[in-house]
């Protein structure tokens, strides 16, 4: 069985001080990589929305549009 970790939470990880170095920068990967998954996932869900759901999300059209052509990278 697969337990995902949040982004939030493995980003507390990175931030412990007695971490050793390698392991902190191993975790910072982790929260940029999660972070970059999760941007993707989202504006893929995004794309697949009908227009009355994103009037119910509080977006409009442009806006909806501006995310879905973000790249994953890009906040």
């Amino acid at each position: 069985m697969f337990i995902a970790i949040q982004p939030q939470q493995v980003a507390a990880l990175a931030r412990q001080s007695h971490l050793p170095i390698m392991a902190g920068l191993a975790l910072r990967f982790a929260v940029i990589v999660t972070t970059w998954d999760q941007r993707r996932r989202t504006r893929k869900h995004l794309r697949n929305l009908p227009l009355h759901l994103l009037d119910d999300i509080g977006l409009d059209y442009p806006a909806a549009l501006a995310e879905m052509s973000k790249p994953f990278w890009r906040a």
